[in-house]
C-alpha cells in the first residue's frame, strides 16, 4: 500500500510540475486561435514536456524513490565486515570503471536480486537484496555488483530516460492527431473538441503506448547484455556465468521489486510468445550463453 500511495502521489507531483511548466510556456491549448484548427506547434511543445519531462523527472528522483519504495538502507559507515566488503568492491570497481562511487545499500527482501540507478555515472545508487547476499557466496555477489556498476558506466539509466522520452512524445502527439481527426471528420465537431476527442486520444494513447513500449522493452533487453559483459570484465567471466547461473536457479520466483524498479533489477521476469516482447530482460539462458559464446 505504501509503494502504491507513494507512486500516485511522486505522478501526481509530476503532472503539477509539467503542468506549471505549460503555462510559463504559453502553452494552454493546442488549437488555434479559431478553435478549429490543431497548433501542431503548441501541441508539439505539450508533448515534449509531458514526454521528456516526465521521464527526465522521474529519472531525477529515482535514487530517493528507490530508496523510499524498497526501504534501501544505505551503507554511511559498514556496520560490519560484510558491508565494508560490499562497499570496497563497488568503490573498486566503480574506479575501474571511471565513474564517481555510487551509494551502496541493501534492501530487505527474499527474493535474490539487484538494482543501479541514479541520475548520472557519478551520482548513482548500486542496492542489493538480503535474499542475493543470503543465496550467493561472494564471488557471484561481486559479478552481480560489476553488473550494476557496468549499468551506471554505461549511462543506462540517461540512455533509457532519452528513448522513454522519444516514444512518450510521439505517442502523446500522435494520439492527439488521430483524436482531432476523429472529432472534426467522423463526428463532425467543427469547434472545440468534443467526448469523441477525448476518448479516441485516450484509446490511442493506450493502444500506441503499448506498441511503442516494445522499443523500450527491445533497449533494455540490450542492455542488459552489455552489462553482463561489463560485470564479466571487472569481476571475471566465470564468476558472472556463475552468478546468472545462480538467478537461473530461482527464476521459479516472482521478483518482488515494484513495476517502476523491475528494469532496474539484475533479473526480470518470465515470457513466452509475444510477452517476450514486453520483457525487460533477455532469458537468463540467452545471456549465459552470449557470456560463454563471447569468452571463446
Amino acid at each position: 500500500m505504501k509503494r502504491v500511495a507513494l507512486f500516485l502521489a511522486t505522478n501526481l507531483a509530476i503532472i503539477v510540475v509539467l503542468s506549471i511548466t505549460l503555462r510559463i510556456l504559453g502553452v494552454e491549448n493546442i488549437l488555434d486561435d479559431s478553435g478549429t484548427n490543431l497548433n501542431l506547434n503548441s501541441l508539439l511543445i505539450f508533448a515534449l514536456v509531458f514526454g521528456f519531462g516526465g521521464s527526465f523527472l522521474s529519472l531525477a528522483i529515482s535514487k530517493w524513490m528507490a530508496k523510499k519504495s524498497m526501504n534501501v538502507q544505505v551503507i554511511e559507515q559498514p556496520a560490519n565486515e560484510v558491508e565494508q566488503w560490499l562497499v570496497d568492491t563497488v568503490r573498486r570497481q566503480a574506479q575501474q570503471a571511471g565513474i564517481g562511487m555510487p551509494e551502496v545499500g541493501i534492501f530487505d527482501s527474499p527474493d535474490p536480486n539487484a538494482f543501479a540507478t541514479g541520475m548520472s555515472r557519478n551520482n548513482a545508487l548500486v542496492a542489493v537484496s538480503t535474499g542475493l547476499m543470503q543465496s550467493m557466496n561472494r564471488d557471484e555477489v561481486e559479478a552481480v555488483l560489476g553488473h550494476e556498476v557496468a549499468h551506471v558506466a554505461n549511462g543506462d539509466m540517461v540512455t533509457l530516460a532519452l528513448i522513454q522520452g522519444v516514444v512518450n512524445t510521439f505517442v502523446i502527439f500522435l494520439a492527439r492527431v488521430i483524436g482531432h481527426f476523429v472529432d472534426r471528420v467522423i463526428f463532425k465537431n467543427e469547434e472545440g473538441h468534443g467526448i469523441a476527442f477525448w476518448v479516441t486520444s485516450i484509446i490511442a494513447e493506450i493502444l500506441l503506448g503499448i506498441l511503442a513500449s516494445t522499443i523500450v522493452m527491445w533497449f533494455s533487453r540490450k542492455r542488459e547484455f552489455s552489462a553482463d559483459e561489463g560485470g564479466a570484465k571487472l569481476a571475471g567471466r566465470e564468476k558472472m556465468i556463475a552468478a546468472l547461473e545462480r538467478l537461473r536457479a530461482a527464476q521459479g520466483h516472482p521478483s518482488e521489486m515494484p513495476d517502476q524498479m523491475r528494469a532496474f533489477g539484475i533479473r526480470g521476469g518470465m515470457g513466452e510468445g509475444i510477452k517476450k516482447l514486453f520483457m525487460t530482460h533477455p532469458p537468463l539462458e540467452d545471456r549465459i550463453m552470449a557470456l560463454k559464446e563471447g569468452g571463446r
